[in-house]
């Protein structure tokens, strides 16, 4: 008898090449018994011998059901890579359902991820402030407030949940937002110059096309909406996708690789819904090394440049 908690969302499955990580994800959405469950997968690349097998043992892996569940699949023939291949399988499902879960084959969720999910879900259904609910924390330790979850203005992915009130908005060639109008925007969420840069550089390099993702998008579409997330007080998703194998996470020295998980306990919900800048700040600072930057900055032979450039403007 399972005595684990069954989700009642719908649950988006999005898997690739990797049957070793696709297992125990799938190990994961097995205990929590959803009663709908969605399973999209990019085809395998004709220029990589020995994955067009890897893809279907994948596949198989999925194919293990067994609990009461309705089962969805989007099987791609051919490749389409990561921005259309995710994106377009994330907009399948918000086709078919109002709201749910959506987890990738290398993040690993806890049984309490699909409760937290759950009940979010439910609780911001109608609350068009709140545009995403994350199940990972890159605090490392660190809580914001008595509550169980703080609001946030970054958009995490490592297992998420969101509605189609919010994706129906999200466009892959931002075909909206313009160049230069960006950073007068970015300006208005982040007062660090450094932060406005980085994100300004992602801006550009997604616009272009020089970077094949999908999530960045999803990102400036709550940025530019004044969206706020949900972010648990403490890990609920352990990325376990980190290696050579990986399209994004290479760096098994990555800070937030394999970032250990705690037990949520009873849901508590903050009173004030505003959001926690000083925890976004350690996050953008982690993941841009924001420190250096000032560091370098405030050399003396930089500001003696600076100051120099300033005389003939």
């Amino acid at each position: 008898m399972n005595d684990k908690y069954q989700a009642s969302s719908a649950v988006l499955f999005i898997i690739f090449n990797r049957p070793d990580t696709t297992e125990k994800v799938f190990g994961q959405i097995k205990q929590a018994r959803p009663a709908r469950l969605y399973v999209a997968a990019d085809g395998p690349r004709t220029d990589k011998p020995g994955e067009q097998l890897l893809c279907e043992q994948a596949r198989n892996i999925t194919r293990q059901i067994d609990w009461p569940c309705e089962v969805k699949t989007l099987f791609r023939d051919s490749n389409m890579g990561c921005k259309n291949a995710v994106s377009s399988a994330i907009t399948w499902f918000f086709e078919n359902e109002e709201e749910g879960i959506v987890l990738e084959d290398d993040c690993l969720p806890t049984d309490d991820f699909f409760r937290f999910c759950d009940t979010m879900l439910e609780k911001y259904r109608h609350d068009t402030r709140i545009r995403h609910i994350s199940g990972c924390n890159f605090q490392h330790g660190k809580k914001w407030g008595t509550a169980s979850y703080y609001f946030s203005n970054l958009t995490h992915v490592w297992g998420w949940a969101g509605w189609r009130r919010v994706w129906k908005d999200y466009e892959k060639e931002l075909f909206q937002y313009h160049v230069n109008d960006v950073r007068p925007q970015l300006e208005t969420l982040f007062t660090d110059r450094f932060i406005v840069d980085v994100w300004e550089s992602i801006f550009k390099l997604v616009k272009t096309g020089g970077v094949d993702t999908w999530d960045y998008q999803l990102t400036f579409l709550n940025f530019f909406n004044n969206s706020l997330s949900v972010i648990p007080n403490v890990n609920l998703i352990t990325n376990i996708g980190f290696g050579e194998s990986s399209t994004h996470t290479n760096d098994v020295n990555n800070i937030n690789a394999n970032l250990p998980v705690q037990a949520l306990g009873n849901i508590t919900h903050p009173l004030y819904i505003l959001p926690q800048k000083q925890a976004d700040i350690y996050t953008l600072n982690a993941d841009f090394d924001i420190a250096s930057r000032w560091k370098k900055y405030n050399k003396p032979k930089y500001k003696a440049k600076r100051w120099f450039k300033g005389l003939f403007k």
